[in-house]
């Protein structure tokens, strides 16, 4: 008898504290694609060992549609290469003084191998099409409508999902994180969040 595969959903988490509120909105986008069969599994980049892109681009120098592989011997190639295996990704991280956290910025940087970036061109091209879908997350201690408004985190997080070669079609901006030592989702925002968690999979 054939057994339809299921399909398997990546989270990339960048954020320092296991267990707060970053991760409760991931695993909640995650619970909603769960409910209607997927594999999930969840990467917290603080417990991989990445190291800086050292900007050589060498990456992206070779030519065709396959990503580019970093020179550095570290667990990018294995983060990678789940992501591809999977049909959606994400992509989660706390607020940080406007932006992304250093370690969610530190693993978009090594993404260069996905683009072809010959020496001469003055901008990269894409190598593949958008495969997959996203799901964005962010927290912090500001409202959560403030965060696309006042900081580059939607903008970073919609890049880095689109040289993963994914396409948002949800994201979840909770805010008022930092307001108590122990902020918890309301309801409506779990809700929310598995409500799009099912979307990856439509």
């Amino acid at each position: 008898m054939y057994l339809e595969k299921k399909k398997k959903v990546v989270a990339i988490v960048g954020s320092y504290r296991k267990g707060k509120v970053t991760d409760a909105a991931v695993e909640a986008v995650l619970e909603g694609a769960r409910k209607y069969g997927a594999e999930t599994h969840t990467i917290h980049l603080m417990d991989q060992h990445l190291e800086f892109c050292k900007n050589c681009r060498e990456c992206a120098q070779t030519p065709g549609p396959e990503r580019g592989k970093c020179q550095q011997h570290d667990d990018l190639e294995s983060i990678l290469t789940e992501i591809e295996a999977a049909d959606a990704v994400v992509l989660g991280t706390a607020v940080n003084y406007g932006s992304v956290t250093a370690v969610f910025r530190k693993f978009m940087e090594r993404l260069t191998g996905f683009s072809y970036w010959p020496w001469g061109e003055t901008m990269p091209k894409m190598r593949k099409p958008r495969t997959r879908k996203a799901v964005l997350v962010a927290s912090s201690g500001m409202p959560g409508f403030f965060i696309p408004l006042f900081t580059d985190v939607a903008s970073t997080l919609r890049w880095t999902a689109k040289l993963l070669g994914a396409k948002p079609i949800g994201h979840l901006w909770v805010g008022r994180s930092a307001w108590q030592p122990a902020c918890r989702l309301t309801e409506k925002q779990v809700q929310h969040a598995r409500h799009i968690g099912a979307k990856l999979l439509a």
